[in-house]
């Protein structure tokens, strides 16, 4: 008995060590995160009126229709928003861009146009990214690489004036993606027209991408060094800032906060920087809807933005996604914001 109470006693210490190691690190790092979601944000740090949106595919594939469009624009001129990310692909894996999908894409952005003079319409082309799974698009390959910008080419004679891309998941220092930017950012300047990116968020910790990858099997960030990168070959550089696993308003805010002033010291001062807003509602693990609210991420946005370059000029906030938004995410945007 007397060995076997050893042995218990010893199992239960190293158990609390072990606990301790995991938890004392988290604590300490959520500890920081509330601290960094408070004082109050700097006079004039609201809208450049340089915004952007992420629209569904449903007005591009004949869904939407002459009366929605005219909603949205009245609904869009009490904002900042002067970009729209409209769903148009999705590309097929070899980078390929079946026509078929975007029947109704000069009917929007002749439509916007009209509508909404200075407003730019965008096309959101995406594919998942076979660096996780064996299926999905490989940007090793040139020929893939090439496919995606005749695709660029492609949106760009339909008359859309600029190409967004989301390729995910994207690994930190993916040689072959900034490759490709160069390659996309070459036809867009010629055309004069813009090349924006949705981009992952930042490594809260240095080398925390490495970390995560290990842990689980998912890097989810890039370097400080690699998004400077990508900002660098890009006219616009949004960062998903939303799916953090945060629990508490007060912790994705102080993330928020955290992840504006990563980007702002990494994406030179001539790209435009946009922060994501998370206008959608789920509850899953590493989105929790009643953490993860616009109301927190704005407040992040402007704490974030006060304490690293409140003069920026070339900055916003992009709205993810414009048919899941409910009116409390409009007002606010609106409210803590627009002003």
């Amino acid at each position: 008995m007397p060995k076997k109470r050893k042995r218990l006693r010893r199992t239960r210490r190293i158990a609390l060590a072990v606990l301790l190691v995991l938890l004392v690190p988290l604590l300490t790092a959520e500890t920081a995160l509330r601290i960094n979601y408070m004082g109050d944000p700097a006079d004039g740090t609201y809208t450049r009126n340089r915004d952007a949106i992420w629209l569904g595919h449903a007005w591009v594939d004949g869904r939407k229709k002459d009366t929605d469009l005219t909603t949205l624009a009245r609904d869009l001129r009490t904002t900042g928003i002067r970009d729209l990310y409209v769903h148009t692909g999705p590309m097929e894996h070899d980078g390929t861009l079946p026509k078929s999908l975007y029947p109704r894409a000069r009917w929007l952005v002749d439509a916007v146009h009209r509508e909404l003079p200075g407003v730019r319409v965008q096309a959101f082309l995406g594919d998942v990214l076979a660096t996780e799974s064996p299926d999905g698009m490989r940007l090793e390959k040139a020929a893939t690489r090439a496919a995606v910008v005749d695709s660029a080419r492609q949106v760009l004679d339909v008359g859309y004036d600029g190409v967004h891309l989301d390729l995910e998941p994207l690994h930190s220092g993916d040689r072959n993606y900034l490759s490709l930017l160069d390659d996309v950012r070459a036809v867009t300047r010629a055309r004069d027209a813009q090349l924006s990116v949705a981009a992952h968020q930042i490594d809260p910790l240095p080398g925390f991408h490495s970390f995560w990858g290990t842990v689980a099997g998912h890097p989810k960030w890039w370097s400080q060094e690699f998004f400077g990168q990508v900002a660098r070959r890009v006219d616009q550089i949004a960062v998903m800032s939303y799916d953090t696993m945060q629990p508490l308003e007060s912790l994705y805010g102080g993330y928020v906060a955290q992840q504006t002033a990563l980007a702002l010291e990494a994406t030179p001062p001539t790209t435009h920087l946009l922060m994501g807003l998370p206008f959608y509602h789920e509850n899953r693990f590493g989105h929790w809807n009643h953490a993860e609210t616009v109301a927190a991420a704005v407040r992040g946005v402007r704490l974030g933005l006060s304490r690293t370059d409140a003069d920026r000029e070339r900055f916003g906030v992009a709205a993810y996604i414009d048919f899941a938004a409910t009116d409390e995410d409009w007002a606010s945007y609106r409210d803590g914001w627009v002003r």
